[in-house]
């Protein structure tokens, strides 16, 4: 088992292509404020998902972080719906 130290982002590590690591991390930003905006407000999975007008099972897939499974635009209409402004948090 070979270990590297990377610098900079995990996503930079993982990705060879630049564009894709950096669509990683707008994913990554935005899935963090969403579950920050959850864990501050006191929210269930159900009632995040009821304000973000998702299924209760995309609000898991953002608590496991399954970044993967989310385009950008997906995420952003969830963070917009609860008043979150995903152009701020991507900067």
């Amino acid at each position: 088992m070979t270990i590297e130290i990377t610098k900079g982002s995990v996503f930079d590590a993982i990705e060879e292509d630049a564009a894709a690591a950096e669509v990683l991390k707008v994913k990554a930003a935005l899935m963090d404020c969403i579950r920050n905006y959850i864990a501050s407000n006191g929210l269930t999975q159900r009632q995040a998902a009821d304000l973000m007008g998702v299924q209760r099972s995309r609000i898991g897939d953002v608590a496991r972080g399954h970044v993967s499974v989310f385009s950008i635009d997906a995420l952003v209409s969830m963070a917009a719906r609860v008043n979150l402004h995903p152009v701020k948090i991507a900067a």
